[in-house]
């Protein structure tokens, strides 16, 4: 609103700039006496408008950075630097209208809207009961990513046939303060009240899981934010009938019915059904670890506030200057041409809305991987087998997640330069081989850090027996050379 006030006093400037300087070509010209005497007094005023054009010129823009700023935050485990423009109050309604039943709601609508009620998996299918064990088993994981330092001390001693657990990351898991927490406390004691603390916080588990009948569709997604359930994950049963088709397992007994069932024909009896290996139960974690990053790190906040008011807030600055520019041109026309603008705006902001209701950009995805591997270290699976399914598993409308791939696909060739803009254009190589090679690259500095954490013990235990020759460790009596008499 300040920005759109400060821009309406720019064309008024710019005409009276334009009417000054044409009487003093006009003095100058004809050396009128009464404007000859004003011109000094012309100059100093076009200086003063100069000046107050330029401050209001960039009033929008020391604004919309003053914000950014102040929204700034580290991302938790990467570090990444992220922008998150809703204050707590405004995270705690989002996750108070997702909490219980609210998360339920919410992905029923947006799955109805695909085309019809969705089928969801009933409790007692043993596929739900196998995701759900799952991924309560990842979730018993992530408060150690909080205290990795403590809890993971021996991540330097791991071999080559252990789980190679990652070194404790520079940001933990723990909700850090952004500025404008910062200034919310700072004007809240400049009014002699006391700041309550932020209810920023990064929400744990359990969280809320949907398993849907959808052979065709061999993928999952997450949605939502908060606690009680706020945030969730939906599995399609597709992926699941891949997984259990790549390998061979074993069927389950037939339940055995007691002799009144089998007399009176109470109740069917339960067909067998596969019963998953290890190996088909860590291509599942690797997909549900992978949505449970992005849960962790609230990513679907930050998606909101940049689809919802980042790229609108610039775009709208950008759309008022230029009107306010092109005012004293579009005036003649009447108002046709300013509606006209104001109507491409709205366009524009309904295009990048319409991008960013994808759920992850690829720098998301590559930082959910990154973070999963994590998680599956620390909840007892080999990190190193993610690589493995990534790497086997192409991306294609059928497995293809809510990704920038998929985004591209879904929108108009004449939004290319759009996407441009948003640096979803940016990567000359497929998103999928990005992915793996930056999970590669991850794992590989799991193992340098631990090279270079042994070294650095070695050469402190060094120093040390250096230092206290006595403390040494004496060599065996059974070793010790015999002395001759």
């Amino acid at each position: 609103m300040t920005a759109r006030v400060a821009l309406t006093f720019v064309p008024i400037i710019l005409l009276k700039n334009l009417r000054s300087k044409k009487l003093i070509r006009i003095a100058d010209k004809h050396q009128i006496p009464e404007l000859v005497e004003k011109r000094e007094d012309l100059v100093k005023r076009i200086r003063h408008r100069t000046i107050l054009f330029h401050i209001l010129l960039f009033v929008p823009i020391i604004i919309f950075w003053a914000a950014i700023v102040a929204s700034l935050e580290r991302t938790p485990l990467t570090g990444r630097w992220r922008i998150i423009l809703l204050s707590p109050e405004e995270e705690e309604e989002i996750a108070a209208q997702l909490a219980g039943p609210g998360w339920y709601r919410a992905v029923g609508e947006i799955l109805s809207a695909e085309g019809g009620p969705p089928n969801v998996i009933p409790p007692s299918d043993w596929r739900l009961q196998w995701v759900r064990d799952t991924l309560r088993r990842l979730e018993g994981a992530i408060p150690t990513l909080a205290r990795e330092s403590e809890d993971c001390a021996h991540w330097v001693d791991c071999g080559p046939d252990d789980i190679p657990l990652p070194p404790p990351a520079e940001y933990p898991l723990r909700p850090r303060p952004r500025a404008s927490e910062y200034l919310r406390r700072f004007a809240e004691m400049t009014c002699s009240r006391t700041a309550p603390p932020a209810p920023h916080a990064i929400a744990g588990p359990p969280y809320s899981l949907l398993v849907i009948d959808k052979p065709d569709a061999s993928n999952a997604f997450s949605y939502g934010f908060g606690p009680d359930g706020g945030g969730g994950i939906v599995v399609f049963s597709g992926f699941l009938d891949d997984v259990l088709s790549r390998h061979q397992a074993p069927m389950s007994e037939p339940e055995p019915q007691s002799w009144l069932s089998r007399l009176f024909g109470l109740g069917p009896r339960a067909p067998p059904h596969p019963i998953p290996t290890e190996e088909q139960t860590a291509d599942l974690a690797t997909l549900l670890a992978h949505e449970l990053a992005h849960l962790v790190l609230s990513h679907h906040i930050e998606t909101l506030s940049s689809g919802s008011i980042v790229w609108p807030s610039v775009l709208s600055i950008v759309t008022d200057a230029i009107r306010a520019f092109l005012f004293p041109v579009t005036m003649l026309f009447g108002p046709f041409i300013n509606d006209a603008l104001a109507g491409m705006g709205k366009v524009g902001a309904g295009e990048f809305s319409h991008l960013s209701e994808f759920c992850t950009s690829q720098k998301q995805e590559i930082e959910a991987d990154v973070v999963s591997a994590r998680i599956l270290a620390h909840a007892g699976f080999d990190p190193r087998h993610a690589l493995r399914f990534w790497e086997n598993r192409h991306e294609t409308p059928e497995t293809a997640e809510c990704s920038p791939g998929r985004a591209e696909e879904a929108t108009a060739p004449r939004w290319e330069l759009t996407r441009r803009l948003m640096g979803e254009m940016g990567e000359t190589h497929p998103v999928h081989q990005v992915r793996v090679q930056k999970l590669k690259a991850e794992l590989d500095r799991w193992e340098d850090e631990r090279q270079a954490a042994r070294a650095r013990r070695e050469a402190e235990r060094a120093a040390q027996r250096e230092a206290d020759p006595a403390a040494a460790p004496s060599p065996s009596p059974a070793v010790q050379p015999k002395q001759e008499s």
